[in-house]
């Protein structure tokens, strides 16, 4: 409580207690020092919308935690004056391990993909193991896998169906905690998968394969590769033989063998082709001007003291061979 004292005639003043004065310092030091929080940048999220296909599971989270990681090179593409500004794109991510002497061991870049299109490049992945002897090109959706819209930070606050959507991100719906109820071959379904594209009109350019993989059942079964243009089919097995790899008793079983994959493989091959002359005929002008305008883009993080240096390639994957440009 606050005295009163005498102050020589001049009337009666409070004293200021001690706890009075540093309720007085406290709130004086609040109003000295308000809190500022970093405003978001509008495209700020746009790396991570994009779902690193492939990435085996327990690496997720050091893909997105480990560096503060910056890709602000990505966010400036699509501002205005930027390459990609107002122009409709598909993204999607990918996690490339690399061997960081900075930080002595094995670390996962996030890259990010950038296709320039006016419609899905495609709505399939691969998927192909060490262990599966045939590629698998399954839907999307098969994989929980889908192209979402990004909504960028400004229009988050509107209607959905007000916005007009420019950026997809291929994005996964699998829940992470339902792995542990999966089979495992399923799980690693998904670190084997690969964004699928296919371009009709590139196919010309492309040599077409003349090798089929070859496992014979046998105790063990013989696993080759066979190349009907370069190999002779005597010779080739004669050299099996010579080298153990397959019983002298099972030779014109395995001559029968191949031939009829070889058979197999050239009708498929010559189906493929049937079905990519049906679809360049039946293909509009305007698709075709969009394969032959689509473009590729590969992003990187931007180099910064808070992370260590790392390799860049333009490749992209199997599906998409390199990118037009790496940034």
């Amino acid at each position: 409580m606050a005295k009163i004292v005498n102050n020589g005639g001049k009337g009666k003043r409070k004293r200021t207690t001690k706890k009075e004065t540093e309720k007085k310092a406290r709130a004086t030091k609040t109003k000295e020092e308000p809190e500022y929080f970093e405003e978001k940048r509008n495209l700020e999220d746009l790396w991570k919308a994009a779902f690193p296909v492939g990435t085996e599971w327990h690496n997720l989270d050091a893909v997105y935690d480990e560096f503060n990681w910056d890709f602000k090179s990505l966010e400036e593409a699509f501002e205005e004056g930027g390459m990609l500004y107002g122009k409709k794109v598909f993204v999607f991510g990918t996690a490339e391990p690399d061997f960081l002497e900075d930080v002595n061991k094995t670390v996962y870049v996030p890259t990010v993909v950038v296709i320039e299109s006016p419609f899905p490049p495609s709505e399939k992945l691969g998927i192909k193991a060490v262990q599966r002897v045939e590629e698998e090109i399954v839907p999307m959706k098969q994989m929980k896998m889908d192209w979402v819209p990004y909504i960028p930070f400004e229009n988050r606050d509107r209607q959905v169906d007000r916005v007009n959507f420019q950026i997809f991100c291929l994005g996964c719906t699998q829940r992470r905690a339902a792995l542990r109820h999966m089979k495992e071959d399923r799980v690693k379904m998904f670190e084997y998968c690969l964004p699928y594209f296919y371009n009709p009109l590139k196919e010309d350019e492309l040599e077409q394969s003349t090798e089929v993989d070859i496992l014979f059942p046998s105790e063990p079964p013989v696993v080759c590769e066979f190349d009907w243009k370069f190999h002779r089919l005597q010779e080739f097995v004669d050299d099996l033989i010579e080298d153990e790899a397959l019983p002298a008793e099972q030779k014109d079983e395995f001559k029968e063998f191949v031939k009829e994959q070889v058979r197999a493989a050239k009708k498929a091959s010559k189906e493929a082709n049937d079905a990519r002359e049906k679809a360049i005929k039946e293909m509009s002008e305007d698709t075709k001007e969009a394969f032959e305008n689509m473009k590729f883009y590969k992003f990187y993080p931007r180099h910064s003291p808070d992370v260590p240096r790392f390799k860049t390639s333009s490749y992209i994957n199997r599906y998409y061979g390199k990118a037009h440009q790496v940034l």
